[in-house]
């Protein structure tokens, strides 16, 4: 599976290591070193208190903090929807926005373990991180 047809995200330098290391199957995050906050989406200071902040890996677990179902999308192939998206709260603690993969959507609930998973884009130093069901078994 491929990210196409949806659109590849944008390298900036500040996020230029996040998409790196996805590409590594790693994800990454955003530690303060000052406040102790541990946040995500990827930027260079601290949201809270400014610092500066370090980059931390993942273990890239945790749980289906809320999600909705999206049916249709304008110029999409009808072989890629319907689209899961949720927001995954880390074991680490930051809530991410995503898609859960390779589960249907009657199968996805509130509170369901999911771990991380890649997939990959046209260019190789970009991979876009959704989340897969945890088997409970």
């Amino acid at each position: 599976m491929t990210w196409e047809p949806r659109p590849v995200p944008d390298v900036t330098p500040e996020t230029r290591r996040f998409w790196r290391a996805a590409a590594e199957g790693r994800l990454l995050l955003n530690d303060c070193p000052d406040c102790g906050l541990t946040y995500f989406h990827p930027r260079a200071l601290c949201p809270d208190c400014f610092a500066e902040a370090e980059w931390i890996e993942s273990d890239g677990t945790g749980e289906i903090y809320t999600y909705s179902v999206v049916h249709q999308i304008s110029g999409w192939p009808e072989e890629h929807v319907p689209v899961i998206v949720a927001y995954v709260e880390l074991d680490e603690g930051p809530r991410l926005l995503t898609n859960v993969v390779g589960a249907e959507p009657a199968d996805v609930g509130i509170g369901d373990r999911v771990r991380v998973t890649f997939v990959e884009t046209e260019n190789p130093d970009v991979a876009v991180p959704v989340f897969e069901p945890v088997s409970s078994a």
